[in-house]
């Protein structure tokens, strides 16, 4: 074990205890879906889904960026997910939705609190995951697959400087239609094609009120309401890719709608800055302690 002093704490470097890889939680276009299982030695009951993307595509983040999180005695499940070039965002979203079922079904098995689940992410994995957050379920309580019948709802979210309104990006009024800005290099992630049932093909979505209504349901602020799970934001104010604006817009509708939410400026912070998971990521911590307690009579499926 090493460690070292870091503004905020001291940041442990500790190994999980057991280590699951490429658990199969379901399978898409013939491909399956997998998830690595980080096993601490004190388990505290809870989990968190910590999603293993860069740019909209499938990665594998060094498991440093949770070490704290392991330290305290979270069982963490990093879970990748279908990807660019070949998925949208809107494609990617069931994944993230089946996972979180996947994990509560199996909560016996991994020792964790079915209703103690919290979700995190940086910047394209902070958009699924607050995406998927806002706009959870309860489960088909008539799907075949008994997965299928539980919540995918989690009880807090922590996110580095996500997207969250596509459809005012920086201000009111951008949209991140056929010009993407700084995200043009990721625009296969939004690349929204329909299936033409008379040529048997797909074809590309070029409707602009059309492609409004998908960036619209691609965006966790059109979700938001009164349930949504309690949220923490931490952005740079030097972001020149995701404008801290997106935060801040969040932050207002969340609080809206009565919801605890908190939103921390990381002072020259760009896009994102050094260590922001080992130094900053010890105030996701905090807040996974605070919401996902035992004693927090907050949380609910």
């Amino acid at each position: 074990m090493t460690s070292k002093v870091v503004k905020g704490g001291t940041f442990t470097s500790e190994p999980a205890n057991r280590v699951l890889r490429d658990v199969i939680y379901g399978r898409k276009s013939d491909l399956a879906l997998t998830m690595d299982v980080f096993i601490p030695a004190q388990q505290n009951g809870a989990a968190i889904v910590h999603l293993a993307s860069g740019g909209w595509r499938r990665a594998h983040d060094d498991p440093s960026t949770f070490a704290e999180l392991l330290r305290r005695g979270y069982t963490v499940f990093r879970v990748v997910i279908s990807g660019e070039p070949k998925f949208t965002i809107i494609e990617q979203l069931p994944d993230i939705s089946r996972a979180v079922r996947f994990i509560r079904f199996h909560a016996d098995s991994y020792k964790i609190a079915p209703h103690r689940i919290g979700i995190e992410g940086a910047s394209s994995g902070g958009h699924m995951y607050l995406l998927h957050a806002m706009s959870a379920d309860d489960g088909n309580p008539d799907a075949p697959d008994e997965i299928d019948r539980l919540s995918s709802r989690v009880q807090a979210v922590a996110v580095f400087f996500p997207l969250t309104d596509l459809l005012n990006f920086g201000a009111a009024g951008v949209v991140q239609d056929g010009n993407l800005g700084p995200l043009e290099f990721h625009r296969a992630s939004f690349d929204f094609t329909e299936y033409d049932t008379k040529t048997r093909s797909y074809r590309k979505v070029s409707d602009a009120a059309q492609r409004r209504h998908l960036l619209h349901l691609a965006s966790p602020i059109s979700y938001v309401n009164k349930n949504s799970p309690p949220t923490l934001f931490i952005h740079g104010d030097k972001d020149e890719v995701t404008p801290l604006q997106q935060s801040e817009v969040m932050l207002a509708k969340l609080r809206e709608a009565g919801v605890e939410a908190k939103l921390v400026v990381h002072k020259d912070g760009g896009h994102p800055w050094p260590d922001f998971w080992q130094v900053d990521g010890l105030q996701f911590a905090d807040w996974f302690d605070k919401h996902l307690s035992p004693n927090n009579s907050k949380t609910r499926l």
